[in-house]
């Protein structure tokens, strides 16, 4: 009888002590860049004001990713830009920014010490340098979108396609900012480890992994024509996670940077899957489409209570326990 009623209280204490330390357990480093837990909004989601990644913020985000952005604004592709489909979401947006300058305004407007990641693009590597050297100040990280499925010719995947100008892309920020500099990648090659080497033989500091898939399409039933205005765009969501889950194990065993796995992710198991193929964080997009920003709170209570259950008492516990 006494030991069953001191087994209780420790149980008690465990459970007490649990909750104490969950907020703690959450906790991770990217990059020397520390975060009160592994969550992100990706970059595309919320556009680039100071009130979106504010709300992002204050919904549990535990850094915050820009939408990608130019060295001058773009007005990107007319409507319609993005439709549902089974699974997910097609999308052709074609990049729509305000520029660089305007950016900036809006990254001195953030609240709080939310880590700030700055996602930029250019046709160039000294476009991206360009816009990397105005920004640096601003932001604790800089993605280099070289993976946009939809963007227009000589932008995104036209170079993640290509090792050799992912390589330029990556050595020419690396050479102009002192702000870690990761690269996001594109799943649509034939060997995404061969670009994922060549941009951390150029000194990426991480990689993410993976832009969306395709690009796909829809037609309309009734006219017969092409939905989006740019006929095809691409596909994210809960559909191409077993692509971006496969990606992110594959590239963890060849580089010795830290991943951020991307794609699909709606709840705590997803992101459990994502680390133990690799990745120590994982950005979090067309679920907030579908589910709110309550998502980012939702998965990290989840990723404690399974943590709890499993007894695995830090994120790093996690990553790459597959392999």
């Amino acid at each position: 009888m006494f030991e069953r009623f001191k087994l209780s209280l420790y149980n008690r204490w465990k459970t007490i002590k649990n909750l104490k330390t969950g907020e703690k357990m959450l906790e991770t480093e990217f990059c020397n860049l520390k975060m009160k837990n592994p969550t992100m909004l990706a970059a595309g989601i919320m556009g680039n004001t100071a009130s979106s990644l504010n709300w992002a913020g204050r919904s549990g985000a535990g850094a915050v990713v820009t939408k990608s952005f130019s060295q001058e604004p773009n007005k990107g592709y007319p409507n319609p830009t993005t439709i549902e489909v089974i699974g997910g979401v097609i999308n052709a947006i074609g990049l729509s920014n305000p520029g660089v300058n305007a950016v900036c305004m809006e990254l001195e407007k953030i609240e709080g010490d939310i880590p700030k990641i700055a996602s930029i693009y250019g046709a160039s590597p000294e476009e991206f340098s360009k816009v990397a050297s105005q920004v640096e100040t601003l932001v604790d990280m800089i993605e280099l979108n070289v993976s946009c499925p939809h963007a227009k010719e000589g932008c995104g995947a036209s170079i993640g396609q290509d090792s050799q100008l992912t390589y330029e892309v990556v050595k020419s920020v690396k050479k102009t900012v002192k702000v870690p500099v990761i690269a996001k990648l594109t799943p649509n090659v034939t060997d995404i480890v061969e670009i994922a080497l060549s941009a951390e033989k150029a000194g990426c500091d991480g990689l993410t992994l993976i832009n969306s898939v395709g690009p796909g399409m829809r037609i309309d039933l009734e006219t017969a024509n092409p939905i989006l205005s740019n006929r095809f765009g691409g596909i994210s969501g809960p559909a191409i996670k077993p692509i971006a889950v496969k990606n992110v194990f594959e590239v963890y065993e060849s580089v010795k940077v830290p991943l951020i796995g991307v794609g699909g992710i709606m709840d705590y198991k997803d992101a459990v899957e994502f680390f133990y193929a690799g990745a120590k964080c994982v950005q979090i997009g067309t679920a907030v489409m579908f589910r709110g920003m309550d998502i980012f709170n939702d998965i990290c209570r989840g990723l404690k209570k399974f943590m709890h259950r499993k007894g695995i008492e830090s994120i790093d516990e996690m990553v790459g326990k597959a392999h």
